[in-house]
């Protein structure tokens, strides 16, 4: 323990006495610590963002949306073909055990008013089984009856950012808002969701029985009295394999809808949850595209180190010369020299480390996007830092180990 303190101190007093050069050549490892830990948090930034949407979104959910139509040759964009029913829904939560639910959804917007107040927001007309395949809850309040749906009844959930922006602080449940002109008792406040994939507040929303838009809402028109909807939320049973749920949702819709094998779907299906997988994976990948791309910078910092330790071995030849004729072993050089290595790693290393929280910070601030700096990040920078103080600091260490005392001596 003796020995190693002394070599500490004399490896602590060489640096100091060259305290700029030890700068500068701390400089690449400080870089490449801060470039670490700053890439790793922006990587696992984006990737805890995909996580919560994949939770805001739901766990095995497959989205069926009306196909495109063509016109006069011109191919028009998906759900240009209104071609789906609330019997559709039914026919797939029926006929393929695979699937959980399958939830019938339509969509409008209009004015929410309440008193004085009021906020533009989406109405989507659901069924419980919406909720389910979302795996989204209500914070308090009930489900809507049979006897709701069955009687187009003016109830309806409302999203946290809508009951926020008409109600304050204020209870929501029992009030009576409007809603194009028609009045609307909330008896549910859905639970948060946050922002999906496309920066959308999902929480902006409000409920309703998918018979009360269809009749009170839309009026009764043509498209109502046929049922027709604008997507089908289908969560699949866990442990099912979700490719073959899509096929034979493809092949049931196909049977229904008289399509001939050659022919166009007039539907498409969006398997969300595995986008959203992909999208997760990319975001890892990139992580380590990033670590990897910044650990470059450490290495070249341990190029440095070796060079600078190259050139003291050469200054201090005779220090070495001296140190040796009084009865220092080798392996109290080759000692001395590493530690100096490793300490020059570990000061920049520490010094990076508050300078990649920094930056972390200043682009999670300013830039807006989401960032998660984790302690194992900056262990592996740090720990990456050491080791490339002992790889590049071992040569020139065990350069200067074996040098002869006589020569050292005459050294000029």
């Amino acid at each position: 323990m003796t020995a190693l303190w002394v070599a500490l101190r004399s490896a602590w007093r060489a640096l100091l006495a060259n305290a700029l050069r030890s700068a500068l050549t701390m400089l690449g490892i400080v870089i490449g610590v801060a470039a670490v830990i700053t890439m790793m948090a922006v990587g696992r930034g984006a990737t805890e963002r995909v996580q919560e949407q994949m939770r805001g979104l739901g766990s095995n959910i497959m989205l069926v949306v009306p196909g495109g139509v063509s016109q006069a040759g011109v191919r028009l964009g998906a759900q240009t073909r209104q071609r789906l029913t609330e019997e559709d829904a039914q026919a797939i939560a029926f006929d393929i055990p695979e699937v959980q639910v399958a939830a019938p959804t339509a969509r409008a917007t209009g004015q929410l008013v309440y008193g004085n107040t009021n906020w533009g927001s989406t109405i989507f007309g659901v069924t419980n089984d919406y909720l389910e395949a979302r795996d989204w809850g209500l914070v308090v309040g009930r489900l809507f009856d049979e006897a709701d749906i069955a009687g187009s009844a003016k109830v309806a959930w409302i999203g946290a950012t809508a009951a926020r922006e008409l109600f304050g602080d204020e209870d929501p449940i029992d009030q009576t808002i409007r809603v194009r002109g028609v009045p609307m008792t909330i008896v549910g406040v859905l639970a948060p969701k946050g922002q999906n994939s496309l920066g959308q507040d999902q929480d902006d929303v409000l409920m309703i029985p998918i018979s009360t838009l269809r009749n009170r809402i839309w009026g009764g028109d043509g498209a109502s009295k046929l049922k027709r909807i604008g997507a089908i939320s289908v969560k699949v049973r866990d442990g099912q394999d979700m490719k073959v749920v899509e096929e034979r949702i493809t092949e049931l819709l196909r049977q229904r809808f008289k399509v001939p094998p050659e022919g166009d779907a007039p539907f498409q299906i969006r398997n969300l949850t595995e986008m959203l997988q992909a999208q997760e994976e990319s975001s890892r990948v990139m992580t380590l595209l990033l670590a990897a791309v910044a650990g470059i910078s450490l290495l070249i910092g341990g190029i440095g180190i070796m060079n600078i330790m190259l050139v003291s071995v050469t200054e201090r030849t005779r220090e070495i010369g001296l140190r040796m004729a009084v009865g220092a072993r080798g392996k109290d050089i080759r000692a001395q020299f590493l530690i100096e290595a490793i300490t020059l790693s570990l000061l920049g290393g520490a010094v990076g480390v508050g300078l990649g929280a920094g930056a972390t910070w200043l682009i999670g601030e300013l830039a807006g996007w989401q960032v998660a700096m984790t302690w194992d990040a900056v262990m592996l920078a740090v720990g990456f830092a050491g080791a490339v103080g002992v790889f590049f600091g071992w040569y020139p260490a065990q350069r200067a180990a074996g040098l002869l005392p006589i020569q050292a001596l005459r050294y000029e």
